[in-house]
């Protein structure tokens, strides 16, 4: 695959959009729409017209201010365009339908949407969704967008571990081995490795798929240690301890048995068919001490390994922050709550430990009053939907994001929660199945999540026009760039 930006349709034959677009029988087939409408969703197939592309359509409004709505056109008076009403069903408040479809768009083509939807924020009525960015009237200077930095240092504490400096300020979640299809995993791997930035494991040990990746893949060593090798440790150049699970603090992982194939047996060292959990916490981890003979075991291992410190946010998170520091971490990574697939419970979500909102902040603040904050980057994840959440986890203070959720819905999941459910995932994105794996295939995957990358960059880069900044690194802290709609 190149680097670069190609159109990746749906693999599926009808793509949900917004807009539903009814042809009655008056049609003479005439062409008339076909010519009209600039947006491709009417069509000839042979002699007769063909059924509508309607997620295509960009709603009456839009073609009405450019003279070319096909229903107003239409001789015969056979056309119609109302609301798609499978989108009532599709969506929650926090990844609503037009979230869905705007993400599946830029997927797609890499550009914005040019349908109606809303692709900043989410309903949530909270979090992200209630800010915005207070841009100036005008900014002090006119920066072309080619000479906007949009990367960000991995390693700020100048030893002799790896200088790792990534294209994006964003790298990918960890989704493990036995979580999601093998498809998934290359395709996000691959995308990653395009862009210059990181995937990650996950706690399911590396498969030997993944060993292309190396120099662009973190690993992950969880509370379980499935598939923890000293072998796997030695191949990367980030290692990662997570310590606890944003969506779900205090619980620890859980793969149902459904899941734990004979290959994923195997690299977990477990049995097929049994549903594995990781313990919670590290019961060999109750101190700061404690905390640093784990990095100290990594370092044994791999000299010049990164380490990365993955931790819930609980109300003392601060200090975990700096207790990580002094550990020796390069990069301590808040988890929020709002992370996570569908196997995570809403109860754990949604009413333990601290919004990743609220924690950033407080940790950048901390980090800053400690005199470290210039020597320890900081990564936030946890419900990081769009490029405008990523913006916003920066200017609270923040080095970077993981993105997780919006690398599948780029692989067109639509968020139904069933990805511990039997088979999994009936879009054969989290699955197992081998059957519904094949729904997935590499190239396309691929090419969807670094679609969506480009999109988001395109995103970054002019926000940071608007505030008239050169470098993502600006804003990191700069909470007077925000408003809350609730207050100003």
């Amino acid at each position: 695959m190149k680097a670069e930006i190609r159109k990746t349709a749906s693999r599926f034959r009808h793509t949900i959009g917004k807009y539903r677009v009814q042809r009655g029988k008056q049609c003479k087939s005439c062409s008339g729409c076909v010519v009209t409408c600039p947006h491709g969703v009417h069509f000839k197939a042979g002699t007769r017209m063909g059924t509508p592309r309607d997620y295509l359509c960009v709603g009456p409004d839009a073609c009405r201010s450019r003279d070319c709505f096909c229903v107003e056109k239409c001789p015969n008076q056979a056309l119609n365009v109302v609301i798609n009403p499978q989108i009532k069903a599709l969506g929650d408040f926090r990844w609503t339908a037009d979230l869905l479809m705007s993400t599946w768009y830029q997927a797609e083509t890499g550009e914005l949407p040019t349908v109606d939807l809303e692709y900043r924020t989410g309903n949530s009525g909270g979090g992200f969704d209630k800010l915005r960015f207070r841009f100036p009237e005008k900014p002090l200077q006119a920066i072309p967008a080619d000479e906007i930095d949009t990367s960000i240092d991995l390693n700020k504490r100048g030893d002799n571990s790896h200088r790792i400096t990534i294209a994006l300020p964003l790298y990918q979640g960890g989704m493990s081995f036995g979580s999601v299809s093998d498809s998934t995993m290359v395709s996000r791997a691959t995308a990653a490795m395009l862009w210059g930035t990181f995937g990650c494991t996950g706690e399911g040990g590396y498969p030997e798929f993944l060993y292309p990746f190396d120099r662009q893949m973190i690993t992950q060593v969880a509370t379980g240690l499935f598939g923890v090798k000293e072998e796997t440790i030695q191949r990367v150049r980030i290692v990662e301890f997570k310590y606890a699970q944003g969506a779900k603090p205090g619980l620890g992982g859980h793969l149902l048995g459904d899941k734990v194939t004979d290959r994923v047996a195997k690299m977990r060292e477990a049995v097929k068919g049994s549903a594995l959990f990781s313990p919670f916490p590290f019961h060999s981890v109750y101190s700061v001490e404690d905390h640093k003979k784990h990095v100290d075991w990594i370092k044994a291992m791999n000299p010049k390994a990164l380490v990365s410190v993955k931790v819930s946010t609980p109300a003392d998170v601060d200090m975990v922050a700096i207790g990580s520091y002094y550990a020796g971490a390069h990069i301590v990574h808040l988890d929020g709550s709002y992370g996570g697939t569908g196997a995570a419970p809403d109860i754990a979500k949604k009413n333990i430990a601290m919004p990743i909102e609220y924690a950033i902040p407080k940790v950048h603040r901390f980090l800053v009053e400690e005199g470290v904050r210039d020597k320890v980057t900081l990564i936030a994840s946890g419900g990081i939907r769009t490029a405008h959440d990523v913006l916003k986890a920066i200017a609270l203070g923040a080095d970077g994001v993981v993105e997780g959720t919006a690398g599948l819905v780029a692989l067109e999941c639509t968020r139904c929660s069933s990805c511990e459910s039997g088979r999994g995932c009936p879009r054969g994105i989290a699955t197992t199945d081998p059957e519904l794996a094949e729904l997935v295939t590499v190239d396309w995957g691929a090419q969807r999540v670094y679609n969506l990358y480009a999109s988001w960059r395109k995103q970054i880069v002019g926000v940071l026009q608007q505030l008239g900044m050169r470098s993502i690194r600006e804003l990191v802290g700069r909470t007077d760039c925000l408003r809350h709609l609730d207050y100003n």
